[in-house]
């Protein structure tokens, strides 16, 4: 494995999809991936299902209540072979640059089945990777289903070997050791806007994310690029909340979740730069390399099962 892979700046779009409109949001995912390329970004990371936009409506509400917004996501996910997908890969290519999208994918073999899946593009528009949660997270099991581990590889770029996990999979040691186990040298942790697990004042969401994200950098010796969604004004007008912890809660869906394991050069209000350099700095491999020098594959195996559902 190369040891002299180029630096590169990195852009992390911190923003709301136009829920639950998918054209809308994909022209905003567009009008995003320009600015980011301008400004020298080569790849360019969206949030947890950004297109058409993540339901957070099933955490906030009874499941007997959002029937017709589980019509609404449906109408507006994505089919993974197909114009709409075509679409997305055009941008890539328009912008020549790596781009990481999280989607709600429509099952092409159960009417109604419906997974939370990242997609991540080459230059040339081709689809190098594409991640399915293996498991969803508590009442997002009301919308997903469960995924595989077809894409649960790094992918090999020129900018190094880029892996993805979505949301809750970053707390998962199996998952994560999967990726560190095959090279991964650059990683890419996507997250929602903000997540309601009791009406109480809403938890330290930022913190959550921020440890498990410099868990996985230090354990794994990656650059760890973190994006969590925003949600604006716009998307409690579009979506039936009502809690206040809500409102209160969405301040820290913003570009404030800005941590990734790279030095922080420049951000607007949807765009941030981080600077990468992977593989260059030795020491910390030479100490606790798990995926290579210290791991025991003779006593601790894993038995991963690449097979897409």
């Amino acid at each position: 494995m190369s040891n002299s892979l180029p630096a590169f700046s990195a852009a992390l779009a911190h923003a709301a999809p136009v829920f639950p409109d998918r054209d809308a949001t994909r022209d905003k995912t567009d009008a995003i991936s320009g600015e980011a390329r301008r400004k020298g970004a080569r790849p360019a990371a969206f949030p947890e299902s950004f297109l058409p936009g993540f339901p957070l409506w099933a955490l906030a509400h009874a499941p007997i209540d959002t029937h017709g917004l589980f019509r609404r996501l449906d109408d507006h996910c994505l089919e993974t072979h197909g114009p709409d997908i075509d679409r997305v890969a055009a941008m890539a290519r328009r912008h020549g640059a790596y781009l990481s999208v999280g989607v709600t994918e429509r099952s092409p073999a159960s009417v109604g089945t419906l997974h939370n899946t990242n997609l991540l593009f080459d230059p040339d528009g081709a689809v190098v990777n594409k991640r399915r949660t293996l498991m969803p997270t508590w009442a997002e099991k009301l919308v997903w289903a469960r995924g595989d581990a077809a894409g649960l590889r790094p992918a090999r770029t020129q900018l190094g070997q880029i892996g993805i996990l979505i949301c809750g999979e970053n707390t998962n040691p199996l998952a994560r050791y999967a990726l560190i186990a095959q090279g991964e040298q650059v990683h890419i942790s996507t997250r929602p806007p903000v997540w309601p697990f009791r009406r109480e004042a809403p938890p330290d969401y930022a913190r959550w994310v921020m440890t498990r994200s410099v868990a996985h950098s230090f354990e794994a010796k990656v650059f760890n690029l973190t994006v969590a969604g925003h949600l604006d004004e716009a998307a409690i007008a579009a979506r039936p909340f009502t809690s206040w912890s809500w409102r209160h809660g969405r301040e820290k869906a913003g570009p404030r979740y800005r941590r990734g394991a790279g030095r922080l050069t420049s951000r607007t209000r949807v765009v941030m730069l981080a600077e990468a350099a992977p593989g260059i700095d030795l020491q910390p491999e030479v100490a606790a390399e798990v995926g290579g020098r210290v791991a025991r594959d003779g006593h601790l195996a894993q038995d991963l099962r690449g097979v897409e559902i």
